[in-house]
């Protein structure tokens, strides 16, 4: 079976809205399904942000059942200014920040439209422009937290790998809401957190807080429609 693997549960909606036989399971995970998606029986889980968490979710499901494939999906943020909220973006190769470890991605077999790029990932929510350019300056198309967790773990177990995300935010774009202040000791973000720190300045921080929860729910459905129309795996 081919294992998708997300950061957080409403990253995986999207991609539920296509599946059939879908089959909620109980693995202590913060969400975990199997269903068909396009014909294919595929596992679907998310464990919070992060390399350390995202590894974790394929040493469970490799423990739960015979994976072949795992596939990092999720949201990223756009490093090359030509890069736009809501595009698809696959990973030739995925990349640490620290340029130690490299791993090549697989593209899905799918007629529908895909940037192609060098993703970078990394522990932390980069929310400048500024930062978004110094991490461009290494040649990276993009930057998310967990697809090197992924591909590091799916190398160790001899699982095929890929890597297929959707742009949340523009290189240019600033986010004012610090999420790396919402993280808990194990990595994972507090809503409640989130939302106290929007409020310590309402008039900017709930605004923001609608706008990016709306981008959120319309790029989980692109990144869905996109992957509903994929081969996965052989």
């Amino acid at each position: 079976m081919v294992l998708l693997v997300a950061a957080e549960g409403r990253e995986l909606a999207g991609v539920l809205r296509h599946c059939v036989c879908r089959e909620r399971l109980r693995w202590g995970l913060a969400a975990a399904w199997r269903a068909v998606l396009n014909g294919q029986t595929v596992l679907l889980a998310a464990d919070g942000p992060g390399r350390i968490l995202a590894a974790g979710v394929v040493r469970t499901a490799c423990q739960r059942g015979r994976v072949e494939a795992a596939v990092s999906i999720g949201w990223c943020g756009a490093l090359d200014a030509e890069l736009l909220p809501g595009e698809i973006l696959v990973a030739a190769r995925v990349e640490t920040e620290d340029g130690t470890e490299f791993y090549a991605g697989t593209a899905p077999r799918t007629e529908r439209p895909f940037r192609a790029g060098v993703l970078v990932t990394v522990d932390r929510v980069v929310s400048t422009a500024q930062e978004k350019a110094g991490l461009r300056e290494r040649g990276a198309a993009a930057v998310d937290m967990e697809a090197a967790g992924v591909a590091a773990e799916a190398a160790r177990l001899g699982l095929g790998f890929s890597c297929v995300r959707v742009v949340l935010d523009a290189a240019g774009e600033n986010l004012g809401l610090d999420l790396n202040a919402a993280r808990g000791e194990n990595g994972r973000f507090s809503r409640r957190k989130i939302l106290a720190g929007a409020l310590k300045r309402p008039w900017r921080g709930v605004p923001e807080l609608a706008r990016w929860a709306w981008r959120v729910r319309v790029t989980a459905r692109l990144l869905g429609d996109f992957l509903a129309e994929c081969q996965l795996a052989d």
